[in-house]
């Protein structure tokens, strides 16, 4: 492809998305620390210390009881957990088994069975921002739209690299023209920050647009791997009545050694069958945290039917969603990806502002630009 191709791959692709891509840098920015600001904010708790020689685990079945007396209109449709909080359990309340939305999302002292707090969905400030990060409050549509925002920050990047190569040949790496005019100090700005932050912004904007596929993807495993799981039940009556979670958890845990509890649905649920609990367990190292496998629980019994891995599509989806928003290496990837969001911001503000100064400037001239020719060549 000739430059003039080049940049107006890099321009268009960059204006479409640039506005978009400002509002999830921004919008990300308290998310990458979601679980330190819900802590502040008191949205989320912490497991209390318990008394000297104080221990163990309490039934999960008396927990579900507490949330189901909380809601008793409601069902539980989920148990979660989370690898870097092993004292906390949640339970997760819908109006039915099979619906897409919750109405409760309850914490408790998985030692103690005590009831710690109910999140408060659909308001305050961590919400707006997730909410305006994966959908802009536009449902499906909206997270499909926001994935492809991501495809055209990969066009973008790819094509500022050729954009970008005249200018290496002319200059050195990092070279800012601080006795020239203005814009053309702004260009080397945001020519070097785009370089350093390239990587990075490469990696968010894979990520993201993975994420965004997130219910396809999972459509299409309960289509595939699920359905071909339940199949030779389908003519069982589906369970009804009260299940021990309890025992199904005990049973998981025991035919996956080394392995937590990730999460598991109830059965009835999209994430089960009829018959059965389907317990999502992970790993114990950073990585493997973030992937699950599966133990299927016949819910009458108590009994594991079948264990198997997740294909590969979801653990993609998996390991994405945490690097995403830097979630793997601690406080201290926390804290880069931080840095580099706010770089990105730059990137991508200097970039707006460079066309709106130069509307007019062809392709040629923006070549001439990049060489550092005498600025009568510019215009």
């Amino acid at each position: 492809m000739s430059f003039r191709a080049w940049y107006a791959v890099h321009k268009w692709t960059s204006l479409i998305a640039t506005l978009f891509l400002l509002m999830l840098c921004l919008t990300g920015l308290p998310l990458i620390f979601s679980h330190e600001i819900s802590h502040l904010l008191g949205t989320s708790a912490d497991a209390p210390q318990l008394a000297p020689g104080q221990s163990g685990r309490a039934s999960i079945d008396a927990i579900v009881a507490d949330a189901q007396a909380r809601r008793p209109r409601d069902v539980p449709q989920f148990l979660v957990a989370e690898a870097d909080e092993p004292d906390l359990l949640y339970v997760r309340m819908a109006d039915r088994i099979d619906s897409p939305g919750l109405t409760a999302f309850y914490t408790y002292d998985a030692r103690t069975g005590d009831f710690l707090s109910e999140y408060p969905l659909g308001q305050g400030f961590m919400d707006v921002m997730l909410r305006l990060h994966v959908d802009m409050y536009m449902g499906i549509g909206g997270t499909l739209f926001l994935g492809l925002m991501g495809l055209l920050l990969a066009a973008s990047i790819v094509s500022g690299i050729y954009v970008y190569g005249p200018y290496m040949k002319k200059l050195r790496f990092g070279s800012i023209r601080r006795n020239r005019a203005t814009r053309l100090k702004w260009l080397d700005q945001h020519n070097l920050l785009g370089m350093v932050t390239l990587v990075w912004l490469l990696v968010v904007g894979v990520t993201g647009t993975i994420n965004a596929l997130n219910q396809p993807i999972f459509a299409a495993w309960q289509a595939s791997e699920l359905k071909a799981l339940a199949e030779p039940f389908k003519g069982q009556p589906a369970v009804t009545g009260a299940v021990s979670a309890d025992a199904a958890v005990k049973a998981a845990l025991k035919a996956a050694p080394g392995k937590t509890l990730g999460f598991m649905a109830y059965p009835g649920n999209d994430f089960a069958t009829p018959q059965h609990f389907m317990a999502f367990m992970q790993g114990n190292t950073p990585v493997t945290s973030k992937l699950l496998s599966i133990v299927m629980i016949d819910a009458r019994t108590g009994e594991v039917v079948t264990t198997g891995e997740m294909p590969w599509y979801v653990s993609t989806l998996m390991l994405s969603q945490p690097l995403h928003f830097g979630d793997y290496g601690g406080m201290a990837l926390k804290v880069l990806w931080l840095g580099l969001d706010l770089l990105s911001i730059w990137v991508l503000w200097s970039g707006l502002m460079l066309w709106w100064k130069r509307r007019s400037v062809t392709a040629e001239q923006k070549q001439a630009m990049l060489q550092g020719l005498p600025e009568q060549a510019i215009g």
